[in-house]
């Protein structure tokens, strides 16, 4: 748009000129004529008016529309305010750019906070289990350490349950529990069948006949499914082992 209006006000410069000197060159050969006839010759402001001549020398009709002459005289401005447009998207270029600069810089410390505070909180968690479980740990090897000769099988056995129970119940306290109790409905999302029995009872049937090996859920988290075997229907063809 701006430079249409350039071109459209430089045209009717460019023809007021060119009447401008049609006019002055019939006002010189005029003078001329009736200097050598003997005649007064006119004034500037006689033969001014005279524009007729030029209009049909050059074919153009000078314009009358004001709003095309002043923009010959306004059409000088907006080189020095696109200048100052430019220069003025130019700072706030830079300034949204070192804004974003800054969020990148401010997110990616942020992230590393949050990688490293999540490494802490994991790391503080499993050193409270850990810490939880090292006097389970402390009496098993008491057990492991004891003198064949002066302890009896049935001491051992014991020494090994209380350090069973007291590691479970430690870790049951963390969030671990148990999966697998005989009796229960076969559940395939938490149990895995290595083996079927003949259920005594028609509702028995798809309960556990017996946990093989238990499983352990810890939080919403399925850590192992346990291993059961199931009672089927009587006269299936299943393999009742594994």
């Amino acid at each position: 748009m701006f430079l249409a209006k350039c071109i459209l006000s430089t045209s009717v410069v460019r023809s007021f000129l060119e009447m401008q000197k049609v006019s002055e060159k019939g006002m010189v050969k005029r003078k001329k004529r009736k200097a050598q006839a003997g005649e007064p010759t006119e004034s500037a402001e006689q033969v001014m008016p005279d524009m007729d001549e030029a209009v049909e020398a050059t074919g153009q009709q000078p314009s009358t529309d004001e709003s095309a002459l002043e923009e010959v005289v306004l059409e000088d401005a907006p080189v020095d305010t696109y200048a100052e447009e430019l220069t003025r998207l130019t700072e706030e270029l830079e300034v949204q750019k070192e804004r974003y600069l800054r969020l990148a810089a401010e997110f990616d410390n942020y992230r590393k906070r949050m990688l490293r505070e999540r490494e802490e909180t994991r790391s503080v968690a499993q050193g409270d289990v850990v810490s939880a479980i090292i006097e389970s740990l402390d009496d098993l090897a008491r057990v492991a350490h004891l003198d064949p000769a002066q302890t009896s099988a049935q001491d051992v056995i014991a020494g090994v349950e209380l350090v069973e129970r007291k590691l479970l119940r430690e870790l049951q306290n963390a969030g671990l529990v148990p999966i697998g109790t005989a009796g229960d409905r076969f559940n395939p999302h938490d149990h895995e069948a290595v083996a079927t029995a003949p259920a005594p009872k028609a509702n028995q049937e798809d309960q556990i006949a017996a946990v093989l090996q238990v499983g352990y859920r810890f939080g919403k988290m399925l850590l192992r499914p346990a291993r059961v075997q199931v009672f089927v229907a009587t006269g299936t063809n299943e393999a009742s082992d594994a």
